[in-house]
């Protein structure tokens, strides 16, 4: 008499790795915690390390570090293992101010280092900028950040810090989804080695009912969140969703095993529509 079965747990999807273009490598697929109330924070971000996730961004303005930080150390997962990204706000550009929110943060996560560091907007008005790059570049010379980069940077701003002529930004996370993909953006970022990263990388859902979406979802037997994160991967983007419903958490994680045809990406890159969600990185100061 044979003795029954247990089934087995699901196999954790396999995120592929991207190389950053100083050698560190990160998930294509991350976790955004956007948005997400500190006292909930804890429990959406190991709901995301359960499900297989080792990518974390959060952001100093998010007011979440510190729920983001306990779940990372009760989570039981090497330091090593995690990708943790963090952003300086606004408000903390300037050299002397970047370096002492740097210890907050840092202070907050409850960790010696993160693995990505970026300033959040250009703030163009303020002109802060390139100083706030010069300390960026000694909290990286120094060890305490792996890798440094910007977001919302448009390529006029790039170029101002790639004319400093020293560390080239390794990211600049941006929004982008089917309605927004902004191509000259990351054109001129592949011209200079600097990766694109997709924040609203579903357009805050607005682009989930879309027919194109919709359609290829229902053929592939995939959700249309999976078809548009598939998407993002393919074309060579890191993308960071975010949810606090672990069931879709998990199903985002499983958008790497969907398989998209040519066709089906040459449909959703014709969404492209100039529908930002967000403000426009040359007005926010």
């Amino acid at each position: 008499m044979t003795s029954p079965t247990t089934p087995s747990a699901p196999a954790t999807p396999t995120v592929p790795a991207l190389t950053l273009n100083n050698g560190v490598t990160i998930p294509q697929l991350g976790f955004g915690v956007f948005q997400v109330p500190d006292d909930e924070t804890t429990e959406a971000v190991a709901s995301a390390l359960e499900a297989g996730y080792r990518s974390i961004d959060t952001a100093a303005i998010y007011g979440n570090e510190v729920g983001t930080g306990r779940a990372i150390a009760e989570s039981g997962i090497a330091r090593d293992d995690l990708f943790v990204t963090t952003k300086l706000w606004n408000a903390d550009q300037g050299y002397d101010s970047t370096l002492r929110a740097f210890d907050d943060s840092l202070e907050k996560l409850g960790l010696d280092t993160v693995d990505l560091y970026l300033i959040h907007w250009p703030t163009p008005a303020k002109d802060l900028y390139l100083d706030t790059w010069r300390a960026f570049e000694r909290l990286y010379a120094e060890g305490r950040t792996r890798a440094i980069g910007v977001s919302n940077f448009e390529p006029e701003h790039l170029q101002r810090i790639l004319d400093l002529g020293g560390t080239v930004p390794a990211v600049n996370q941006v929004e982008a989804h089917p309605a927004l993909q902004q191509r000259a953006v990351q054109a001129f970022g592949a011209e200079h080695g600097i990766l694109t990263e997709a924040w609203s990388p579903l357009a805050q859902g607005a682009v989930l009912g879309d027919p194109t979406i919709t359609d290829i979802a229902t053929r592939l037997g995939a959700t249309p969140a999976q078809v548009i994160l598939r998407w993002h991967l393919d074309a060579g983007r890191i993308v960071i969703p975010k949810s606090v419903t672990p069931t879709r958490i998990r199903e985002n994680l499983a958008s790497v095993d969907v398989q998209l045809t040519v066709e089906d990406r040459a449909a959703i890159d014709a969404l492209d529509a100039d529908g930002r969600t967000g403000p426009h990185p040359a007005d926010f100061n």
